[in-house]
């Protein structure tokens, strides 16, 4: 199935919240979600007894909210900020 056309490396255009966080779209969604965890590890944003909890900075927080996400829910916040 190499070199089918999938919805992960599919383009997609990113809001101004998430360019703010991981620069510049359209990038694929794989390339969104690495760039967001880069983003996520050297801002220090995993909560130390519970890395799976991501505690938003005011950046990140203006595409996932403002309160603590579980990193399974994040992905779905992120994907609103995608077209």
């Amino acid at each position: 199935m190499a070199g089918k056309n999938n919805a992960l490396q599919k383009p997609v255009q990113v809001s101004d919240e998430l360019e703010a966080v991981i620069g510049k779209g359209p990038m694929t969604r794989a390339e969104v979600t690495s760039k967001v965890w880069e983003y996520i590890k050297k801002h220090d944003l995993q909560k130390p007894s519970d890395k799976r909890t991501i505690v938003p900075d005011d950046k990140l927080g203006g595409v996932i909210g403002k309160e603590e996400i579980s990193m399974f829910k994040m992905t779905a916040a992120v994907s609103k900020h995608l077209s």
